[in-house]
């Protein structure tokens, strides 16, 4: 159980690192603004104090250290040991690019689902002014993530 946590620890670090590249090249080549993770942190601060939806966050005060909790929170540990869980008890190989596509994408239910509903942007942001925009960040987002965890499957586990 302990390997498990610090491959999770490892990889999950590893793969959100691999996230915040892709994030920082769209923004130098394509201007992309990255996804701003103070809302996160604002969020989750809201919910310690029995606030679970905003309407909009952007209207919520800010909250002291958001940025920092947004920051932290966003890295994928607990995906990764997911992951790692998941192809275990499938007795899956790790690496299996087929099993990592699937669950990555099956990580898209956390911000369309629950975080975006709760920003006050809907499902899949379907209330913000540009939801397509919205949906493709996040899109890329978790493949970028998805592409970090391979990445650090086969650096870590081979």
């Amino acid at each position: 159980m302990t390997s498990i946590l610090l491959n999770s620890l490892i990889i999950g670090v590893g793969a959100t690192l691999v996230m915040d590249l892709a994030a920082w090249l769209c923004l130098r080549l394509f201007a992309i603004q990255p996804l701003n993770y103070a809302f996160v942190g604002r969020w989750l601060i809201g919910i310690t104090r029995g606030k679970l939806r905003h309407n909009p966050i952007m209207a919520s005060p800010s909250e002291k250290h958001e940025f920092a909790i947004g920051w932290f929170c966003h890295y994928g540990i607990i995906y990764a040991y997911m992951y790692l869980i998941l192809a275990n008890i499938l007795t899956l190989n790790t690496g299996n690019i087929a099993l990592l596509l699937l669950f990555t994408l099956s990580t898209l239910v956390m911000p369309f689902f629950v975080m975006q509903p709760c920003f006050g942007f809907g499902i899949a942001a379907s209330k913000t002014p540009y939801p397509l925009q919205v949906r493709l960040k996040s899109l890329l987002a978790h493949l970028s993530f998805g592409a970090g965890l391979y990445i650090m499957i086969l650096l870590l586990l081979g």
